[in-house]
């Protein structure tokens, strides 16, 4: 996937004048895009439209001018980007209270080995940004990698639409499946040819 560069992104005050346009159209791409694993997780699919948003944003939140400045946004968002063969997410795990989440996020060490795409009868763990992972507790929002195994375009669409591609979690304080198919398969489906 082409990944987000510098001249891509508009200067604060003119992305200001057009976000009340283009905010609507980055929403329902995430929506499509969004998959709830259960109650409390949420994988945000990321591509190339999430990823200049989110640039765009903290430029725009930042009052951003200083080139180096733009620069490190673009690199730093850049990592969400699917490599070949993958899809990537932002996961959020959601508690609407402060302190049941605090708990959680602690009682959830070690999910990093235990969470999966299944693919047919394989499955593929879950890569998790080292940089994430402390020793006392989890961070309500990891970046993860699902390596697909040479999964491509057709193949993918194929497995979903048989309902054979599945995100796991197989944590003792978090055990849910969720298959994707239907919209947002065809989503992450297009990734794929992106790559």
């Amino acid at each position: 996937m082409k990944p987000v560069t510098l001249k891509e992104i508009l200067p604060f005050e003119q992305y200001e004048i057009l976000r009340p346009r283009l905010r609507p159209l980055i929403i329902a791409e995430k929506e499509r895009r969004r998959l709830a694993v259960g109650e409390h997780l949420t994988l945000l699919f990321e591509n190339g439209q999430t990823v200049w948003y989110q640039v765009q944003e903290m430029v725009r939140s930042e009052r951003m001018t200083a080139e180096d400045a733009i620069r490190h946004e673009i690199d730093t968002y850049n990592e969400l980007l699917p490599g070949p063969g993958q899809l990537t997410a932002t996961m959020l795990i959601e508690y609407p209270d402060e302190a049941q989440r605090d708990v959680a996020l602690r009682g959830l060490i070690g999910f990093e080995r235990h969470f999966w795409i299944r693919i047919g009868d394989r499955r593929e763990p879950a890569r998790f940004d080292t940089r994430q992972i402390a020793t006392d507790r989890i961070s309500a929002v990891q970046f993860v990698r699902f390596p697909l195994g040479g999964l491509d375009q057709d193949d993918f669409l194929k497995y979903a639409a048989d309902g054979k591609i599945a995100i796991e979690a197989d944590h003792p304080q978090l055990t849910e499946s969720v298959l994707i198919t239907g919209p947002i398969a065809k989503a992450l489906a297009g990734d794929l040819s992106d790559n």
